[in-house]
């Protein structure tokens, strides 16, 4: 369960400046919900420092430089690989291979480079529905086994 929650956060981590945005400002809620469902070109203008904190927010939970930092600090200190990581490792991988280099492209070697894999973008519609298909599929074989 734990690895699920990893799987997550890189994408909430990011929205952490929207949401005190949000919390602590009268048209925050807004921003927030316009930013969350945005499509490429279509993001709301946000200031410079949120608009910052933003972008290195997604840079640094979708790097697997980081991750592999975290990997091995956590692998030191246990002694062995702590699971749970497999869940953020796994949204790095998945991430690298369906965001395009017109939206949110994963800087993969960030901070060394900013550079994303070009890949199918998450949102385009036919991927969409085979994406949420097969996840439907799996939640009920795993349903149905327990």
């Amino acid at each position: 369960m734990l690895a699920l929650g990893l799987a997550v956060v890189p994408d909430l981590a990011q929205l952490l400046p929207l949401l005190y945005l949000a919390l602590f400002s009268h048209d925050g809620w807004t921003v927030l919900l316009a930013y969350a469902n945005a499509l490429p070109g279509y993001e709301p203008a946000l200031s410079p420092v949120v608009t910052e904190l933003t972008h290195h927010l997604h840079c640094v939970m979708h790097s697997a430089l980081v991750a592999g930092v975290v990997t091995a600090i956590s692998w030191m200190w246990l002694g062995r690989f702590w699971i749970p990581l497999l869940g953020w490792w796994s949204h790095i991988l998945i991430d690298v291979f369906t965001h395009s280099a017109e939206f949110y492209p994963s800087p993969v070697f960030y901070p060394v480079t900013y550079w994303g894999f070009d890949g199918l973008a998450w949102n385009t519609p036919w991927f969409m529905v085979a994406n949420y298909l097969s996840m439907s599929i799996v939640a009920v074989l795993v349903w149905r086994r327990r």
